[in-house]
């Protein structure tokens, strides 16, 4: 029994102006619930400047540290509070308001901050060349391993069961192993990035060559084809046309990692980021960094659909056709 809006009908379909204006309040929600949690979390902290150490060049305005919680300030945090900001210059101290959860607009005032200060697309596009070398590599040797265990028999009952759990290895343990091999350049990061893929990507693949019916291979058999072409005719397209959908999926996995050996070293990249906000407790910062990864993701996303209709367009024919 279906309601009668279509809104709540069991995998019902929505218009396309319907889609589109229920995305937008969809995001307009996020940030309106955002901004107002960033309202309930807000609180204000008396912080303490050294200007000593300030003048001696120790320590810089971003490694100001909060002293609402110090021993000796507790005890008249209270009468630090009801003082004006004149009374509190006094003694070396004023008022801030800091929050954990950055409101939309300080994360978006953050990335043109970011865009003057901090060398923002440079470090974007050091990311992004690491994940597309990472994917290059880990595609290829997914595809060769995969079809040589999903295809020969010899094969996949001498290591199938061994890649399979290789799955469970937690990758961030062996960035150490990683770092030993072969140091901490971009070679490390590829590699690392890489592997981390690839572990989830080759079981994938024989999953989809198990998954080949057996009327496409009783086909080309009648039709007399060998082993070669009823690889090359059967088995590729039918696993490639797959394989899009599961490295979509995977992207977002790779952004992780990327952000782990980026931090290794100060080499640039949005791992670098999100440590030099850490560093200097730039929430909105770390915010808005995350936020770039995000619409990345999203662009990576909207680029694979794009290549898979060029690749493989009848996977959409039907659905263009209703």
């Amino acid at each position: 029994m279906y309601s009668k809006n279509p809104l709540f009908d069991l995998r019902g379909e929505l218009s396309k102006k319907t889609d589109i204006t229920l995305q937008i309040a969809g995001v307009v929600i996020v940030f309106l619930v955002w901004w107002g949690l960033s309202i309930v979390v807000s609180q204000q902290n008396i912080t303490q400047i050294d200007t000593h150490e300030l003048k001696q060049g120790n320590i810089t305005i971003d490694d100001y540290k909060y002293y609402s919680n110090d021993s000796l300030l507790v005890a008249q945090f209270d009468e630090l509070m009801a003082m004006d900001d004149v009374q509190l210059q006094q003694f070396g101290l004023k008022r801030i308001t800091v929050s954990n959860l950055p409101s939309p607009k300080q994360v978006l005032w953050s990335i043109p901050k970011m865009y003057l200060n901090d060398n923002l697309i440079t470090n974007v596009f050091i990311s992004i060349k690491l994940n597309v070398l990472g994917y290059i590599f880990a595609i290829i040797i997914s595809i060769l391993v995969g079809f040589t265990l999903g295809l020969i028999p010899l094969f996949r009952g001498l290591f199938n069961r061994i890649v399979d759990a290789g799955r469970f290895i937690p990758l961030t343990a062996v960035t150490g192993i990683f770092i030993l091999w072969m140091g901490i350049d971009s070679e490390m990061k590829v590699s690392f990035l890489a592997f981390g893929i690839l572990v989830y990507l080759i079981p994938v693949v024989v999953q989809r060559i198990d998954e080949v019916q057996s009327v496409y291979l009783h086909t080309v058999f009648t039709l007399g084809a060998n082993a070669w072409q009823t690889v090359k005719t059967v088995y590729l397209p039918y696993v490639l046309s797959k394989l899009i959908d599961d490295i979509r999926v995977l992207t977002a996995i790779s952004w992780t990692y990327i952000t782990i050996v980026e931090m290794l070293n100060k080499s640039g990249g949005i791992g670098e980021l999100i440590w030099e906000a850490k560093r200097q407790s730039a929430m909105d910062k770390a915010f808005g960094v995350l936020l770039i990864i995000v619409l990345i993701g999203v662009l990576q996303d909207r680029l694979f659909v794009s290549l898979d209709k060029v690749f493989f367009p009848y996977k959409h024919t039907q659905t263009s056709e209703k």
